[in-house]
């Protein structure tokens, strides 16, 4: 049976005392969400413990298993309870960082199998290291003690696509595409198809720039309190392959 923070799942309990025992189903549940709001309330009273720092390879690990959870249809949805609610409002400690696209289709929380406070999301069109996307970083790590940094691309990507064109851009569009076009000059003549070429291109160049760019990752790389990886998202299988 499914327990989520220590409580049994109220549709398990259900199964558990069958559909015919409606009644002493009705009275279960109730005792269930009366502990439940205890465990809450004495939550609000207490002061969050930092949790023990998990390695850089281990934060990997488990981003990892999350999105092979996602993509065989098996989510465990973690830490998304009233409970994990209430935790989470006193204080924040994501063992991960993600540097991901803007795009609607690649949500890093539901991809990755995670919940609140599991992950420090940058999101920014053609997932670049911008200078506000590195300060970012820099608190997620520093400060907030995330152990990784995912700089997650994806399939078709949009701003790539503009990048490799090239064309005029109106308003602020072309201020991000412009930080992706040294990554497509890259590959221009390598063989291939260019676009994906150009897309893991582009992830492997904003991890050198954070790198590069970022003093304090840096010094964390070398303290091994951290490690920046490149991903890429297919959009019509959900799977994230690492790249280096």
């Amino acid at each position: 049976m499914s327990r989520i923070n220590g409580f049994v799942g109220r549709r398990n309990l259900l199964k558990l005392l069958g559909v015919g025992s409606a009644g002493i189903a009705a009275t279960a549940a109730g005792s269930v969400l009366l502990s439940e709001d205890k465990a809450v309330a004495q939550q609000q009273s207490t002061p969050v413990q930092k949790p023990q720092p998990v390695s850089p390879d281990a934060a990997i690990k488990r981003l990892v298993e999350g999105n092979q959870r996602f993509v065989e249809g098996k989510r465990l949805n973690p830490n998304q309870s009233r409970l994990r609610l209430q935790e989470t409002a006193v204080g924040q400690y994501p063992f991960a960082a993600i540097l991901g696209c803007s795009d609607s289709r690649v949500p890093a929380e539901i991809v990755f199998d995670q919940g609140l406070g599991d992950l420090f999301v940058v999101r920014i069109a053609g997932n670049i290291a911008a200078l506000e996307a590195i300060g970012s970083l820099e608190f997620a790590t520093a400060v907030l003690g995330a152990q990784t940094i995912v700089v997650l691309g994806h399939a078709r990507c949009g701003a790539v696509s503009a990048a490799i064109k090239g064309d005029p851009l109106p308003g602020r569009i072309g201020i991000f595409v412009e930080d992706i076009k040294p990554a497509v000059e890259s590959i221009r003549k390598k063989t291939g198809n260019i676009q994906e070429n150009a897309i893991i291109a582009n992830v492997q160049y904003q991890v050198a720039r954070l790198t590069e760019s970022s003093t304090i990752l840096a010094n964390l790389i070398k303290e091994g309190k951290l490690k920046i990886v490149g991903g890429h998202y297919d959009l019509a299988k959900g799977k994230i392959t690492l790249l280096t």
